[in-house]
């Protein structure tokens, strides 16, 4: 019932920035928490950043300072604005949520994921 769609991944050279988007669509009564997890390879998913309906956030402290998340209510979206990226940042992200379709139960729902590469 909640899709989500990320973009904005890519390569870029340690010290630049990415900001990823992430859009839900379907039918969505309301969208709680979104958020942004990411997967090194032979890691384990971890949490990156989380913000509420209401803008409040948090973050893994590794990328406290470096990175932000805002989100856009009107048009149920989250972004992920990444600067001073490491090499240790790369991986695939993905996007999360927890939404309430239109006559269904609340639902967590997980993007394709989109991968960010930081070369050193």
């Amino acid at each position: 019932q909640v899709q989500l769609v990320e973009s904005g991944g890519g390569l870029v050279q340690a010290g630049g920035s990415l900001r990823l988007s992430c859009a839900a669509s379907g039918s969505i009564f309301s969208i709680n928490a979104m958020g942004w997890y990411r997967q090194a390879p032979g890691k384990q998913r971890e949490l990156v950043a989380a913000i509420t309906s209401g803008g409040s956030t948090n973050y893994a402290d590794s990328v406290k300072g470096r990175f932000t998340i805002s989100r856009d209510n009107a048009k149920n979206t989250v972004y992920l604005q990444m600067n001073s990226l490491k090499p240790e940042d790369t991986a695939v992200y993905y996007c999360n949520a927890d939404a309430l379709p239109v006559g269904w139960y609340p639902t967590e729902s997980w993007g394709q994921g989109t991968q960010v590469t930081v070369s050193s």
